[in-house]
């Protein structure tokens, strides 16, 4: 049998990466991606894509996978009477997943990878190597396999916080137009329902909250009731309803030292203030990638703790601002005196962009608008 350099469980956003970046650092690498659908398949997701998700795909050579698709600017965050409604400095999209993911998934496979469908059952770690279903053989694996991910359950990693959310696609309503809306809940934080335009007359929608001990576990029924209660309408007219998992980041992230990787959904990166997950999934794959890449070139069996220190240098400390964040905005004042600041003044609105979808930091004027 082969003995394939990588083997990447999941061919999402996180997987894909993973590809491109062992394939950018040496296109000599033998790749598989194994998924369990064919693509293109849909995805639960906000379907936002951050900027800086793009620069980072560039710098592996991929470019133009968001074409036709329709820049939007305007980003509103509202919690009861108190909002925000502003330009953001750099422009968003929302594609669905079948189409980003989709193309993604393409783009490794024409910088080299393979893509097989496959559910993976287990993998074993040995000297050498790591059996994957007891019959493909990996000197690397990458687990990019989402929210129930089979390789971090190998691993013996735990998973962290948990949020509940359901998704759907409805007609944009006028005044939702070319915008982005998050509208927090009233109760314990964090909960809110979003309506992302896509740009085609049709908005993703949908309603998320953090699962607690001390609250019964929403139904569908819910967590639609949720939806039209915060966004009224929103879900007129919906379709493709999907419930599904959020592993929300926590205050630290360690990856293991070794030739297993976490990546993405997979690795419990989501982002506890706003569910934002594919610039953790891109960033995370292509550090991965570029891990393994070294490795081989080292003739060392370990990528994991280069990837540790990649990683911590990327996101280490964005991760504790973040999670900080989502502790202090737990309070309704707290996230209200954070509104009222983004509200007036435009840098304390690029702050929190920055905090909620991509890598940013607390910065001191948005300490002291969130303390206000």
């Amino acid at each position: 049998m082969p003995v394939w350099d990588l083997v990447v469980v999941g061919a999402g956003p996180a997987g894909a990466s993973a590809a491109l970046g062992a394939l950018a650092a040496d296109p000599s690498l033998s790749v598989l991606m194994l998924d369990r659908h064919d693509f293109p398949r849909d995805k639960a997701c906000g379907d936002g894509i951050a900027p800086h998700v793009l620069d980072l795909l560039a710098g592996v050579g991929v470019t133009g996978i968001i074409d036709e698709w329709t820049p939007v600017r305007r980003f509103a965050l509202t919690r009861g009477d108190v909002g925000v409604d502003r330009d953001m400095a750099r422009p968003n999209w929302v594609v669905p997943r079948t189409v980003f993911d989709h193309r993604l998934a393409d783009a490794a496979r024409t910088a080299g990878a393979q893509l097989v469908r496959r559910r993976v059952r287990g993998l074993e770690i040995q000297r050498h190597a790591v059996l994957v279903d007891g019959e493909l053989d990996a000197r690397f694996v990458v687990g990019a396999d989402g929210a129930h991910s089979v390789v971090r359950r190998d691993l013996g990693v735990k998973p962290g916080p948990v949020a509940l959310a359901i998704r759907g696609y409805a007609p944009t309503p006028t005044a939702r137009a070319a915008s982005q809306v998050i509208a927090y809940g009233p109760g314990r934080q964090p909960s809110y329902a979003w309506s992302f335009d896509r740009g085609d007359g049709w908005s993703n929608v949908g309603y998320g909250e953090q699962l607690t001990s001390d609250r019964p576990r929403p139904t569908r029924a819910d967590l639609l009731a949720h939806l039209e209660v915060l966004l009224p309408g929103a879900s007129d007219g919906g379709k493709s309803w999907w419930g599904h998992h959020l592993p929300l980041s926590g205050w630290t992230w360690r990856p293991s030292a070794g030739r297993v990787m976490l990546a993405g959904d997979a690795a419990g990166l989501i982002n506890p203030m706003t569910g934002e997950g594919i610039y953790y999934a891109v960033a995370t794959g292509l550090l991965a990638g570029r891990a393994v890449a070294n490795a081989l070139r080292a003739d060392s069996p370990d990528a994991g703790t280069s990837y540790r220190r990649r990683t911590a240098r990327l996101l280490g400390s964005h991760l504790r601002h973040t999670a900080l964040t989502a502790q202090l905005t737990r309070s309704g004042r707290v996230l209200d005196a954070g509104i009222r600041a983004a509200a007036a003044d435009q840098r304390i609105f690029d702050d929190l962009v920055e905090l909620g979808l991509a890598d940013g930091l607390i910065t001191r004027r948005l300490v002291r608008g969130l303390m206000s």
